[in-house]
């Protein structure tokens, strides 16, 4: 079957958007945020505005009802002058929320996914420590069930818009016990920025996506309520 690679009116309408934004709004002020290692605050407001941050969303949620290849084609568009401001957006749709909207619970959504798909507020994903990443099965944090709900100890590395003012949570994975077979239950939860106990670590000194927010992050004692688990344990 022959893929027609044709982009429609709607899909085309969107490129130009965002190329007009992002020669007109990004560019000029993508070298001196990267010069200052500065986050580009006023940039992702207006990302925000323009409903980028909830293209594959639903509307129920704040979204625009659109799908994975629209973000793709603004992502295209925005790395060409900026992949700190790219990678941002990246991040914070596909590592921050999109977790929440496909695993998270009714209540979950509707407290989170608001904020996150109008750009108002931006989430990210604690995977990375030091002796795990894209081996998960590495993963030291700990999850400890409480009367309460959870106890939360560790540390993460490389975690993308974890330190902002605009931060809201971040999705951290940890283990949360053991199964049958004798391996780690690696489980996920909702961690808000606010929640004593969690820090972001001063930011990284980094060779490039100097405005893109980076940070290592501690968890000590993190007291989580039940409803933080995303998803089922493990």
């Amino acid at each position: 079957m022959a893929l027609d690679h044709q982009l429609d009116e709607e899909q085309l309408a969107l490129v130009e958007a965002v190329r007009e934004f992002t020669h007109e709004v990004v560019a000029p002020v993508s070298a001196r945020h990267d010069r200052e290692h500065s986050f580009p605050y006023e940039v992702i407001a207006q990302m925000g505005e323009m409903g980028l941050f909830g293209l594959p969303f639903p509307e129920e949620y704040g979204g625009q009802g659109g799908d994975y290849f629209a973000l793709c084609l603004a992502l295209e568009e925005l790395a060409t002058v900026d992949q700190s401001v790219a990678i941002t957006l990246e991040a914070g749709v596909s590592l921050g929320a999109m977790p929440i909207f496909r695993y998270g619970t009714q209540e979950q959504r509707q407290r989170w996914l608001p904020a996150l798909t109008s750009g108002e507020a931006l989430a990210g994903f604690g995977l990375t420590e030091s002796g795990a990443g894209s081996d998960a099965s590495g993963t030291r944090t700990k999850a400890t069930r409480t009367d309460q709900g959870w106890l939360l100890n560790g540390a993460k590395e490389f975690i993308t818009n974890s330190g902002t003012d605009i931060t809201s949570l971040i999705t951290v994975t940890a283990v949360s016990g053991e199964k049958e077979d004798g391996k780690k239950e690696i489980s996920t939860f909702l961690v808000p920025a606010d929640t004593p106990g969690f820090t972001a670590e001063p930011a990284y000194d980094k060779v490039g996506w100097n405005a893109s927010d980076t940070h290592p992050v501690t968890l000590k004692d993190v007291r989580l309520p039940e409803d933080s688990l995303l998803g089922e344990p493990g």
